[in-house]
């Protein structure tokens, strides 16, 4: 089964998300045959690369609160998280443009990485004081940390073109399944579950999207097979 998971790396509900899920997972009886997918969701697709600022004034700015609102808010977000056992700072922490994040995270499935990266650059925007917008080379430290070779990386952030379309079709197809908030998952195209949901409610979508897995309907008849002690010998009248 896989499970395909939108998401932003500037969400604080996917960071929060992404760990009530793998508990939920961890869970469930069928974990080892289930395939995760992170696909790419930008949440301020319009910022311009480089273009910053601190989350209070963009949040104040974004949905017209006061600033203590915006705190308040922080507050409540680092709330949830810490009940998962995240680190998560309220205070101090900037927002910026994501889309070589999504780049880089491409570049990391094809090697198998993906999902380690996604963990780190989440740790690295939530927890960690260093700034995950404040260039290329942080970002690259990151990838070297998830276990990507440090150039290719480096190379892959450098051209601007590699792992763009597949963000952009990610963006599509986000848009095609009616997903216009993250996190959002789809579990084998059959079930969709939108937010940061309990642990209960991504173990009970696991559990039903597991059991509608269609089952292969077995034809029996004549027609000969070949198994662990050989090949059937065709009978008299019976084309080979």
């Amino acid at each position: 089964m896989r499970v395909e998971i939108w998401s932003d790396i500037a969400c604080p509900w996917c960071y929060v998300g992404k760990a009530r899920f793998e508990k939920a997972l961890a869970g469930f009886p069928h974990r080892d045959r289930v395939e995760v997918v992170h696909r790419s969701f930008e949440l301020d697709p319009g910022r311009a690369k480089g273009d910053s600022a601190p989350v209070l004034d963009m949040l104040g700015k974004k949905y017209g609160l006061t600033p203590q609102q915006a705190q308040d808010a922080e507050n409540n977000i680092g709330a949830n998280a810490g009940a998962e056992g995240l680190a998560y700072r309220t205070e101090g922490r900037d927002h910026g443009n994501t889309f070589d994040m999504h780049r880089l995270l491409h570049f990391a499935r094809e090697q198998g990485r993906q999902d380690e990266l996604i963990g780190l650059l989440y740790r690295a925007n939530f927890a960690d004081e260093q700034s995950v917008f404040e260039g290329d080379e942080r970002l690259v430290e990151l990838a070297a940390e998830a276990g990507l070779d440090a150039a290719a990386a480096r190379e892959v952030l450098a051209d601007p073109a590699a792992y763009a379309d597949d963000v952009r079709a990610d963006e599509r197809e986000a848009a095609e399944l009616g997903a216009n908030g993250v996190p959002f998952y789809v579990l084998d195209r059959a079930f969709g579950v939108s937010g940061a949901q309990p642990v209960e409610v991504f173990a009970q979508a696991l559990g039903q999207a597991w059991d509608a897995k269609p089952r292969l309907a077995t034809i029996s008849g004549e027609g000969e097979v070949c198994g662990p002690e050989g090949c059937e010998v065709p009978q008299a009248g019976h084309r080979a």
